[in-house]
């Protein structure tokens, strides 16, 4: 009976640690150098995510959580084994020229993923072969399936030259600035706390009219209505699971709410809160 116990928590444990889902971009340099970008979203039970990264070699590797608070992790072979705590999304990014082979005029990105990614290709290029029927193509991005994917283009002449080696160190500094910049946002969250200002009540019509003025979409609209009933103040999970929409899609709109002057999220010990702005 013993054995039997440990034997299912050895098998249990490693479902934990893989509980998430993520969304992956890939930016394209001219010198063959790829940025690679997740965006991870773990399970609320998961505390621990072990992430197979792509590619051998990994320059400038950065994994924080969505604040930019740097996360405890370690390397095994080709997989990150991260500590959670308490960060709602995940983030790594970090630079590899292995993703990237060039013959000819021709470089050809090659890649095995799990879920669909989006693709950044160098300015003035120009695609000539596809692996597979692409999923979206924007201004700028191709977003191919999931599987074993490859995307073939050559470079025109008279571009200005980019490469990953540069942008990785001014990628650098600006990540120490937002850092910076949230550390002392931070400190001023936890003063205004600590007075425990009184928070002015909402008022609906005057909220409705607010959102009048912008271009929101149906998940966005319902979701201030959500909050609106609710007082004026909700959890994101408490909002995400309402609307059924993925932690990932759930973390931009947020976001994009609180740009545009409607919420205003507050960070909690356990879980994110949102608050509309009156």
């Amino acid at each position: 009976m013993k054995k039997a116990l440990i034997l299912l928590v050895l098998i249990f444990i490693p479902l934990v640690s893989a509980q998430y889902t993520y969304d992956l971009t890939l930016t394209v340099y001219r010198d063959g150098y790829v940025k690679v970008d997740y965006q991870i979203a773990p399970e609320d039970f998961a505390s621990q995510i072990d992430v197979p990264l792509i590619g051998s070699h990994y320059e400038d590797l950065f994994i924080t959580d969505e604040n930019g608070n740097p996360l405890q992790y370690t390397l095994d072979k080709n997989h990150a084994v991260i500590n959670v705590g308490g960060a709602q999304i995940v983030e790594i990014s970090y630079y590899t020229p292995d993703l990237t082979a060039k013959e000819g005029l021709v470089w050809t990105l090659s890649i095995e993923s799990y879920v669909p990614f989006k693709v950044i290709l160098p300015n003035g290029s120009t695609v000539v072969d596809l692996s597979d029927i692409p999923l979206e193509i924007s201004e700028g991005s191709i977003t191919m399936p999931s599987g074993n994917q490859s995307v073939s283009y050559y470079l025109s002449s008279g571009t200005t030259i980019q490469t990953g080696s540069g942008s990785s160190n001014s990628s650098s500094i600006y990540m120490l600035g937002a850092i910076g910049l949230l550390i002392v946002a931070a400190i001023f969250i936890g003063m205004k706390l600590m007075r425990g200002e009184k928070k002015k009540p909402i008022n609906r019509e005057a909220f409705l009219k607010k959102m009048e003025r912008f271009d929101l979409n149906d998940d966005e609209r319902r979701a201030l209505l959500y909050i609106l009933d609710k007082g004026g103040r909700a959890s994101q999970a408490e909002v995400r699971n309402t609307l059924g929409i993925p932690k990932t899609t759930a973390w931009r709109m947020f976001n994009r709410l609180e740009n545009y002057g409607l919420v205003k999220i507050v960070k909690g010990t356990k879980e994110n809160w949102v608050e509309l702005k009156p």
